[in-house]
């Protein structure tokens, strides 16, 4: 709890059973209300290391829905059972959860809606390990997209988010694609909903256990960032009309 809002962790899980453990140990559940782990049909023991570890609401697709269907479970857990500030953590440990008191006070303090962590600010991606070319990448789509959605961000392509409850109810997060684009899309939705994002440096850290998609999956993201980068600036000039964009409230 942050002055009186309530705090939910989401854990998007996909075979995450080796790393799930050194993950929830270090969520800082003085500010941390619940946590909502949402495991993909996952092929490993997630489920039961979850449960074992007491996780509050564990979600079982039945079948892969993708990394964004298993984002819509959970903000739609986090929205019914009362979330104020949602912090999207990736259970893999890329991410590290001791960032999570900054991204809270940040939203608590309402600086920003919505805060992302990362990986660009100051100069540890490479040194983390992320690979050149999807460095290169990230370089090159973030600056296209700064263009045609004309926001200035470091870096569209981190995995750590945090959002307050009015950002959720207002965006059509539901309309976004089930795949890895979602991401994409729901920054895309935020910015034309003119809510504001706060940024902090995040460090990188890539290893084998770590999820990662392979060049093949990373090139179809690509195109799909640009696709939406470009309906982004179709609907913001107004010649494009798009449901992604319909606010709810």
């Amino acid at each position: 709890m942050y002055k009186g809002k309530k705090v939910v962790a989401v854990l998007p899980a996909y075979n995450a059973a080796k790393t799930l453990e050194k993950t929830y140990r270090e969520i800082p559940f003085d500010l941390v209300d619940e946590v909502i782990l949402c495991d993909d049909a996952s092929k490993d023991s997630t489920v039961e290391t979850a449960k074992k570890l007491g996780i509050n609401h564990v979600i079982e697709h039945q079948q892969n829905k993708g990394y964004g269907g298993n984002q819509k479970s959970l903000y739609n857990k986090a929205l019914e059972i009362g979330g104020d500030i949602v912090i999207m953590l990736h259970p893999d440990y890329q991410y590290t959860p001791k960032l999570i008191p900054s991204m809270v006070n940040i939203i608590g303090e309402d600086l920003y809606p919505v805060v992302l962590g990362s990986r660009i600010l100051g100069k540890g991606a490479l040194k983390g390990g992320m690979p050149l070319y999807k460095y290169i990448a990230n370089r090159f789509l973030t600056l296209t997209q700064n263009l045609l959605i004309n926001y200035k961000l470091s870096e569209y392509h981190t995995g750590y988010r945090a959002f307050s409850r009015e950002v959720l109810e207002t965006i059509n997060f539901n309309e976004n694609s089930d795949d890895f684009v979602f991401d994409n899309e729901m920054l895309s939705q935020i910015v034309y909903a003119k809510f504001d994002i706060g940024e902090v440096t995040c460090p990188t850290k890539y290893f084998e256990e770590a999820s990662s998609i392979n060049f093949q999956r990373s090139a179809k993201y690509g195109l799909g960032v640009l696709r939406v980068s470009l309906m982004h600036f179709l609907q913001r000039i107004g010649i494009g009309k798009f449901n992604l964009y319909r606010v709810l409230k």
